[in-house]
């Protein structure tokens, strides 16, 4: 293979995979140079018809009338099929250029027909179409090296001018696409200089050489030795011949991508109608469904429990299989089903297909198989259903409410099917658990978590609403994802939003005023912008600040007891500052001043640390708002950039994790902790709690916990960690790890509130939510060392948490139960209020 052929191997091997399949699509070869144009505008033509745009020049017919040849004084038309016009009086056109080269053999006697035409599309002085411009420049630059070059390189010439074209056009590109632009730059702008070079005898610049010398060129061009003709560095050699060697094909194709997905640009962004629905919709009463009306309801749907009697009075007599099976052996098939699956997902949607059928069974079986199935329907699994909610679609399970119906949210909430719910969960994705914002794919955080309330606290399903507000998505993920349900928009401005959130609260209190909302998953600084705004006026709580923070008291309140460290010397180290950071610690601060503490004296004791290190009011950056309740002021100057730096310096008994970030807790820090602490006095335990959800962003491992402090460690996590069996000297030990999951408190929370009837959520009601729930604990699980109940347990722990929660609401003046029912509570103490929480919960039977 000669040099020529090398170097056009070269070529091809420096484009990127795509180029490549699209190169042997095209079959490189030195045909006409008619066919190598009329490939060019195809391909230009449906790049650009996949960016929905239409001209009206690229037209066939349009290119036929305008295309010409200006070969000296005569033009020739060049037909549809791209016939060859040439005359034959010696003149040479590109098509003749390209026969010539196809034929000829790189000989010593091989001389081609001088020639000093230029080729052209159209006579000198005349513009020409915008096609024609932006070709004529290709064909100028190739000149007499056509000779060497294969037609299909013109191609991914005019392809380089195609960002030119677009903006030429003032083609709407989306700001991915304006980079673009600067890509092709440099490679037009390196075009331009190889075309108006001083005069060389470098074979890359044959239209800086006069007429008679490209003539001279040519017809010495096959007696110049091969050592001369490659005297040139190839690279630059290649860029000459191929222009687009800096240009990303790739990215060209995928901004074109991008302006199709982008459906609501032009058009105006605050200009929102209300929606006007013909009709209500009609529901079919329970007592009047027959047949496959009952069978696809899954609230009425027993499966194969229905009797003889409810099959012939229903019409069910051969739409189920002949054979009545118990809750039992229904929920074994179903057992059998979700062990059968190889992934979390799978199950995952496994049972949401069952609950999709038949909610007494879905629910009869996770109330029965807890810690097996509560993974699977919440964290964490959920976190991964999230990232992939929007290709697991298939039927919807909530209402989505978008920032363009805004003045349709009082329909929106009447359009759900269930009348008067109970309980919402909400989320605008911006903060979906350690994953980010996840827009409208968040969605799946309000589902499982109402998932939870049923099963834990017995709230019927009938009574619960999820909702996702979709105000659009900053995750440029979700915004090339063709595939994505939401909005696909950037988010609006916090003021924007605030107005949205502010008309959904008032939509809800009109349409469900009995109806609880408990925020869920919303960006920090939103979060305690809105708990603030609504706690006082509206029924509502939020669960990442206030429920993380008693489930974590919860746990605290046990550790402290088994720690053997006093409370005077308690001191606690938070790694992370968000939204749960902060309101975990405030719920801990409440727990010293009811000890006797003051306010300040129990602030103290908390060190709050970030991303850039600990939180103090002399750091020199501006502090969110929520941080600057547990900024320090007593550093005397100094900053602490490092976490072991502040373990160094705090010298604390406890350090929590709230950062969302895998591994942050290393064997040094989980080692400085245990020093820490040791150096107190004998017989003292390090408490750590990694509570980052899902279990990827978990600050540590139980195992790790256990191996770098020794096994003495308190520890307590937000996903669920197996125990850890390990010989100590001769002996087999087994630690039993605690899950800090929210699901022992928000449940309890949610119903003790709705049977209160409570006005508000107050801050009462959360702390006394912990205190029971540490109050929960039996014999066995405390000689355990356990600081929370079994998950098995967790429906028993809520039923305690509501009761007290109504107490507490009671004694807040907050309860609107009628005064009658209060009377014989505080007669009969817990018992009596017991058994009529009981006779109001869901019991799911077959």
């Amino acid at each position: 293979m000669g040099k020529s052929g090398m170097s056009r191997l070269a070529l091809l091997a420096s484009q990127r995979a795509g180029v490549q399949k699209l190169l042997k699509q095209l079959a490189p070869s030195n045909r006409r140079a008619g066919q190598t144009i009329q490939i060019s505008w195809t391909l230009t033509k449906a790049l650009l018809a996949s960016s929905s745009f239409d001209s009206p020049f690229l037209s066939s017919a349009t290119v036929r009338r305008s295309l010409t040849f200006a070969e000296g004084r005569n033009n020739h038309s060049i037909n549809t099929d791209f016939t060859d016009t040439s005359t034959s009086t010696g003149t040479n056109t590109l098509s003749n250029h390209l026969r010539h080269s196809s034929s000829s053999t790189p000989t010593a006697t091989a001389t081609p027909a001088p020639t000093t035409a230029t080729t052209r599309l159209t006579p000198q002085g005349n513009p020409g179409t915008l096609l024609e411009r932006l070709v004529q420049p290709c064909l100028d630059h190739v000149g007499p090296v056509a000779l060497a070059l294969p037609p299909w390189i013109y191609t991914f010439v005019i392809l380089a001018r195609l960002p030119l074209l677009l903006l030429f056009l003032s083609f709407p590109l989306p700001p991915a696409s304006l980079s673009l632009l600067s890509i092709a730059g440099p490679a037009m702008a390196s075009y331009a200089s190889s075309t108006s070079s001083s005069p060389s005898t470098d074979i890359s610049t044959p239209r800086s050489r006069s007429p008679s010398s490209v003539a001279s060129a040519r017809s010495s061009h096959s007696s110049i030795s091969s050592s001369k003709r490659m005297s040139i560095s190839s690279s630059r050699r290649i860029f000459a011949a191929n222009p687009m060697a800096s240009v990303d094909i790739e990215a060209i194709e995928e901004a074109m991508r991008m302006a199709k997905l982008d459906t609501l640009r032009g058009y105006a962004q605050n200009n929102y109608a209300e929606v006007k629905q013909l009709c209500q919709t009609e529901y079919i009463p329970k007592h009047q469904a027959l047949g496959y009306q009952i069978l696809n309801e899954p609230m009425w749907n027993k499966g194969l429990s229905f009797t003889p009697e409810q099959r012939i009075a229903k019409n069910l007599t051969g739409l189920i299989p002949h054979v009545m099976e118990d809750a039992e052996r229904q929920c074994e098939r179903a057992l059998k089903m979700i062990r059968t699956r190889q992934t979390n997902i799978d199950k995952y949607l496994y049972l949401s297909s069952l609950k999709r059928e038949n909610i007494d069974l879905f629910y009869r079986l996770l109330i029965d198989n807890a810690k097996e199935l509560m993974p699977l329907v919440y964290t964490p699994t959920i976190g991964d259903v999230c990232l992939q909610y929007s290709t697991l679609y298939t039927r919807p399970e909530a209402l989505y409410i978008s920032i363009k119906q805004r003045k349709s949210m009082k329909t929106i909430l009447r359009n759900w099917p269930y009348p008067n719910p109970e309980i919402c969960v909400v989320t605008d994705g911006s903060r979906i658990l350690g994953l980010g914002d996840l827009g409208v794919n968040g969605v799946g955080i309000p589902i499982g978590k109402l998932a939870l309330y049923v099963a834990a606290a017995g709230i019927h399903p009938e009574k619960t609403l999820p909702i996702v507000l979709d105000c659009g998505t900053n995750n440029e993920t979700n915004l090339k994802d063709p595939l994505y349900l939401g909005l696909r928009a950037k988010r609006p401005s916090v003021a924007e939003q605030q107005e949205f959130m502010d008309e959904f609260m008032e939509a809800c209190r009109e349409v469900y005023p009995d109806m609880v909302v408990q925020f869920e998953d919303f960006e920090s600084e939103k979060a305690f912008n809105y708990l603030d705004r609504y706690r006082n006026s509206y029924k509502c709580f939020n669960d990442d600040i206030q429920g993380t923070g008693a489930v974590v008291l919860a746990g605290y309140i046990g550790a402290v007891n088994l720690s053997n460290v006093p409370i005077e010397e308690q001191r606690l180290v938070f790694m992370g500052a968000g939204s749960a950071g902060v309101g975990v610690a405030k719920q801990l601060v409440e727990y010293y001043t009811k000890r006797g503490l003051s306010e300040q004296q129990a602030k103290d004791k908390f060190y709050l640390v970030d991303t850039k290190g600990l939180v103090t009011k002399d750091r020199g950056d501006k502090l969110a708002e929520h941080k600057k309740y547990f900024a320090r002021t007593d550093n005397n100057g100094r900053q602490f950039r490092t976490l072991e730096e502040v373990i160094e310096y705090v010298k604390p008994t406890a350090l929590i994790g709230l950062t969302a970030t895998h591994g942050v807790f290393t064997e040094s820090v989980v080692r400085a902790l245990k020093a820490s602490v040791d150096g107190g006095g004998h017989g003292r335990r390090p408490i750590l709690f990694p509570l980052s959800n899902p279990l990827s962003k978990a600050e540590c491992t139980f195992e790790q916990a256990v191996d770098w402090t020794d096994g003495t460690v308190i520890f307590a996590s937000g996903s669920p960690f197996s125990q850890y069996t390990k010989n100590v000297g001769d002996v087999e030990v087994t630690y039993y790890p605690n899950q800090g999951n929210n699901v022992y408190v928000f449940p309890g929370i949610g119903l003790g509130a709705i049977l209160a009837k409570a006005s508000r959520v107050t801050d009462n009601m959360i702390y006394t939510s912990a205190a029971a729930l540490a109050g929960t604990l039996n014999a066995d699980e405390i000689r355990k060392g356990l600081i929370y109940p079994r998950i098995e347990r967790v429906r028993e722990s809520s039923l305690v948490v509501a009761r007290e929660v109504m107490k507490a609401a009671r004694r807040d003046g907050v309860s609107q139960l009628d005064e009658s029912l209060w009377q014989q509570f505080e007669e009969w103490g817990d018992p009596a209020l017991d058994k009529w929480i009981k006779d109001r919960i869901y019991n799911p039977q077959l």
